[in-house]
């Protein structure tokens, strides 16, 4: 299927058209128009190499909604029309412990993820959804339920799953005290699911700025960490907090503000973690866990969920051509909160 796209061809040039062959449809996929797909931090870091791993001509983009426009023979679950989502991953061995348990992005041999990963039956380099086409297999489609605004779900496909998962892994719920630390792409929808959830929710931020906004996300409270004062009053205050900073930054006093078997978890952030004092995580039973995305049946149980309790992300929509501006902005940290490329935009 000849692919239009944008892609980065090295670490240091802007991403740029390309063209490109999808695969042939086999007998368990499904090809996909694409409508929309989110722009993710991951797809910045990607792009410029930043952890020395990616492959070019990369196509970035596993934050993806569109439509079915044909399906293989031995699909059953899909048609052409309806409106489907691939988030991180498109493809695991199906046979190990965790691919049953339907935990697939935990398989012992290896995911093959959305873009700059490798196809398990050609070793094709896979290239994701900065583009207008997708092949994918039927197990690894995900279906948008209706009432969910397809132009704003796309997110929910890594930033969404990402911060749903550990939440549901930490059994949060009615009388859980629950800490986001952050207040960006992740963080925001940590804060909207919690707060659906039924949990106590606060924000942790260094910025008094942010105090109203968490508010109207569904904060019951937030905890500024640049006061002493608060931060000590703090002290046992949370069941889990969800990490969403995605800079080095010290884990010290947070491990303070969880209460005995409390949980810190680090939410996709791939930084290294500057040493911090661990008598408190000692003496308080404490734990510092990391979370990736969730399982497919996991994933569509959140989008879901999405549509019952009306969760969407904040969104920004751009055109294809306007990705290298969105790229400098989200750099800058420029965005509120998730940039989402419309296939159908003109470039400003």
């Amino acid at each position: 299927m000849k692919t239009s796209a944008y892609a980065a061809t090295d670490a240091n040039t802007p991403l740029q058209p390309f063209s490109f062959e999808r695969r042939e449809l086999r007998a368990d996929d499904v090809a996909i128009d694409i409508l929309y797909c989110g722009v993710c931090h991951t797809d910045l870091h990607m792009a410029r190499n930043d952890w020395g791993f990616s492959v070019y001509p990369l196509v970035p983009g596993h934050e993806i909604v569109g439509r079915v426009s044909a399906i293989g023979s031995a699909v059953s679950r899909f048609k052409a029309g309806d409106a489907v989502a691939i988030g991180t991953i498109v493809d695991s061995c199906m046979q190990c412990d965790q691919c049953r348990r339907n935990e697939e992005q935990m398989c012992r041999k290896g995911v093959t993820i959305t873009y700059n990963g490798q196809d398990r039956v050609t070793g094709e380099i896979t290239h994701g959804g900065y583009a207008d086409h997708i092949i994918a297999r039927e197990d690894f489609v995900l279906r948008v339920p209706d009432g969910l605004d397809l132009a704003r779900a796309a997110p929910l496909l890594c930033a969404g799953i990402t911060t749903y998962s550990p939440l549901r892994t930490w059994n949060v719920g009615p009388g859980s005290n629950v800490g986001v630390i952050g207040l960006g792409g992740l963080g925001h929808l940590a804060v909207k699911f919690a707060s659906a959830l039924g949990a106590h929710v606060t924000v942790i931020t260094r910025s008094e700025g942010k105090v109203d906004t968490a508010h109207e996300l569904g904060a019951n409270a937030v905890l500024l960490s640049t006061s002493e004062e608060q931060m000590a009053a703090s002290a046992f205050a949370f069941d889990v907090i969800i990490d969403t900073v995605p800079y080095e930054h010290d884990l010290g006093p947070y491990i303070n503000l969880l209460d005995v078997d409390g949980t810190l978890v680090i939410a996709g952030s791939l930084v290294d973690t500057p040493k911090f004092n661990n008598l408190p995580l000692i003496s308080g039973r404490r734990r510092i866990a990391g979370t990736p995305s969730g399982g497919i049946r996991q994933t569509q149980e959140m989008l879901d969920f999405c549509a019952r309790k009306n969760i969407l992300p904040e969104c920004e929509m751009i055109a294809m051509a306007d990705i290298a501006t969105a790229f400098d902005r989200l750099e800058r940290g420029d965005v509120r909160y998730r940039f989402v490329i419309d296939m159908a935009l003109q470039a400003a």
